[in-house]
């Protein structure tokens, strides 16, 4: 029977960016980011906005389709797709949605975005301010468990107690980050070079994390627009084609109050092997990844979990040195990602691997084929994609 895969069958044709913002120091509303991203998107694929007929997103976007079709004058809006739950977790997922429409016929044009002004609508990685609690809430924050800092700082200790991995890792990946960013101009982090004694001196946010080891706070949107892959090849010189892109999690990876079986997980054991299944590639063939940091120790799990390194030889793999482009044997987050770039909700991380597998990264790997690029890790439904050339579909 044949294989069902998007592989070979849609491409990407455009993405796009508004500047990115410390929070709430966006100029615009939230809806004005996510119209300037698309238009910003089809001037990148040399498309008329009138063309898109479809859109998906994530993390409940409040930039309903309906009022983006009406702004664009769509002639008609025949997609409109959210992916549920798990925050973060659907910025690959949302890409992939949009591509099996447009695989399965539902749509010609598929957008998937984002946007955030935490300006305007408020913050995402502060605690709840209530007066009450009721639900999961109420056997954690009477605890002082309150952001998802501390929800995942449990989860990296447990990581490291069961598998001696060390805190350096951790270091490893924040410099890295901030290294990439320097030779990236969208980066807000752009001019603020990370040394190692800054990375050490900075303060405690919850044990094991640092300043350094949490992601950004932004406004902004982004937008990736998928038609299928004979079309793309009459619209731009450079497709970028997805070969697979998966979505899940593990057994009981919705369990609440910390009460997973698995604890120290990224939830990604599950999808990968289902990822590089359909891709028709392993670990070995990628060349560059963009791993979603909401925090540090969320990366090092990912990377273990997606078959780029192990258990045993993390501490040695994952280096600064290893993790950095263009000589590194693993670079990683090569914008800057959600610690240096900006928190997109890691829709900027997607597409950075597309830019990678255009050629066109501030920090290109030479010769990249295939790309990686996983979202949410730790949530209860997380999304990786791998994106290729031309060549990478044979």
């Amino acid at each position: 029977m044949e294989q069902r895969t998007i592989k070979g069958r849609v491409a990407v044709v455009g993405i796009g960016e508004t500047t990115y913002y410390k929070r709430g120091q966006s100029p615009d509303p939230e809806f004005r980011l996510v119209l300037a991203a698309i238009r910003n998107a089809c001037d990148d694929a040399g498309l008329d906005p009138r063309t898109i007929d479809g859109f998906t997103s994530y993390s409940n976007d409040r930039n309903m389709p309906a009022r983006l079709a009406n702004a664009f004058g769509l002639p008609e809006l025949r997609y409109s797709v959210m992916q549920w739950g798990s925050g973060g977790g659907g910025a690959a997922a949302a890409i992939g949605n949009a591509a099996a429409a447009v695989n399965a016929g539902y749509a010609e044009c598929v957008v998937a975005y984002r946007g955030l002004a935490q300006g305007q609508f408020g913050r995402f990685g502060a605690g709840a301010k209530v007066n009450s609690v009721s639900g999961p809430a109420a056997f954690t924050v009477p605890y002082g468990v309150m952001s998802p800092a501390q929800t995942y700082a449990m989860r990296t200790t447990r990581l490291f107690h069961e598998h001696n991995i060390s805190p350096d890792t951790l270091k490893a990946v924040a410099m890295a980050a901030y290294h990439h960013a320097q030779n990236n101009p969208r980066a807000v982090m752009h001019g603020r070079v990370l040394d190692a004694e800054t990375y050490d001196q900075a303060r405690w946010i919850t044990e094991p994390f640092r300043l350094y080891d949490c992601c950004l706070e932004n406004d902004g949107a982004a937008a990736v627009i998928v038609m299928s892959a004979d079309r793309a090849r009459d619209v731009t010189d450079t497709p970028v084609y997805p070969l697979s892109i998966q979505q899940g999690g593990p057994h009981r990876s919705g369990a609440g109050v910390h009460n997973q079986p698995d604890y120290a997980t990224s939830s990604f054991k599950t999808t990968a092997p289902h990822l590089y299944a359909q891709a028709g590639v392993g670990p070995q063939d990628v060349d560059v990844v963009q791993s979603y940091e909401n925090f540090t120790g969320a990366v090092v799990m990912s990377l273990i979990e997606h078959g780029l390194c192990s258990y045993e030889n993390a501490n040695e793999v994952l280096t600064f040195e290893n993790l950095t482009a263009p000589d590194g044997d693993l670079p990683l987050n090569t914008s800057g990602g959600n610690l240096a770039e900006c928190y997109m909700h890691g829709l900027g991380l997607q597409i950075e691997a597309i830019r990678q597998i255009r050629g066109s990264s501030t920090n290109q790997v030479a010769g990249a084929k295939v790309a990686l690029a996983n979202a949410g890790p730790m949530v209860e439904v997380a999304s990786t994609a791998l994106y290729g050339t031309e060549e990478a579909l044979s």
